[in-house]
């Protein structure tokens, strides 16, 4: 009786000791991937390729273009941070350079990597099935020689483990701060977008139509300050004279009647003669030739 107690409290220990080392519920709700780093890993380069891998870890973990990669129990996972929270990535989003890590760099492949060349890359292929091959054409055949630099290591989360490591909320931040990379990979960018921050301002959106922007006046405030436009156009405007108001209409009509005469005026004054311009010897002789003809239309009456 003592023996059985004795074994099934070491077949306990055992159970929670490897519980401990492997924790589940990092990632996603629902996904687990079954890794729980206590400090940041000991990362070292594949030979020619722009990829990470971690040598010390019993687990298939991978660093590439700013980003983990995770793959675990047929999956790939991505984060930001050593520890996720985790993403899945489906097969056909994987990026090239993550497919062609060679099978030596899995610290624990799966059954099914058996029998494949270590120096070249899984048969994702023969896996995945024809559909993502052809979908996925030319993955394994690349310049080697034409390979883009590894981007460089997030160094900042070794400062960062155990109770100090952050929440979700927090890696943006501390990622913006520390760390300036930005992936290069089109397949890497949508998934090292920030989300949005808690407590973080709105960005500023464009209001309904109508309604007036930040530093605008307001169309009462337009309106106030200048007169609404009349029918007919600019042109309406410019055309049309401007009316007083009515206090001021009375006057307005007494001084057109005052000036009318002035122009009347102006208009019966008689226009300058052909006499104009001459010497005064012929303005007398002229006199004299109008009175001869006055006085002999004045005989002419008498007789």
């Amino acid at each position: 009786m003592r023996y059985g107690l004795i074994v099934l409290w070491m077949l306990v220990c055992s159970t929670t000791t490897a519980l401990a080392q492997v924790s589940i519920g990092i990632g996603l709700p629902g996904v687990s991937i079954g890794i729980n780093l206590p400090l940041f890993p000991e990362l070292v380069r594949v030979p020619g390729y722009p990829v990470y891998y971690a040598p010390r870890l019993h687990s298939n973990f991978f660093f590439y273009d700013g980003m983990y990669w995770v793959y675990q129990r047929d999956n790939w996972y991505a984060s930001t941070w050593y520890n996720g929270p985790w993403s899945l990535v489906g097969p056909e989003f994987v990026p090239l350079f993550v497919l062609r890590i060679p099978v030596r760099y899995y610290r624990d492949p799966p059954a099914y990597f058996r029998g494949w060349r270590a120096d070249a890359p899984p048969r994702w292929g023969e896996h995945w099935g024809r559909e993502w091959e052809q979908h996925r054409s030319g993955w394994d055949k690349w310049n080697r020689s034409s390979a883009p630099p590894p981007a460089p290591l997030p160094v900042y989360q070794r400062k960062y483990s155990g109770n100090r490591y952050p929440r979700a909320e927090q890696q943006q931040t501390l990622r913006r701060q520390n760390y300036r990379y930005q992936p290069r990979d089109a397949l890497v960018r949508p998934h090292y977008q920030e989300p949005a921050e808690q407590g973080a301002p709105a960005p500023s959106r464009p209001g309904p139509r109508g309604a007036p922007q930040k530093g605008e006046p307001r169309r009462q405030d337009i309106q106030r300050t200048s007169p609404p436009p009349r029918r007919g156009g600019e042109g309406a405007q410019k055309s049309a004279p401007a009316q007083a108001p009515p206090g001021q209409r009375g006057p307005a009509i007494q001084d057109r009647r005052q000036q009318a005469p002035q122009g009347a005026a102006k208009r019966e004054q008689p226009t300058p003669s052909s006499s104009q311009g001459k010497t005064p010897k012929g303005k007398a002789a002229e006199q004299e030739k109008d009175r001869a003809r006055g006085d002999e239309q004045g005989q002419g009456r008498n007789r």
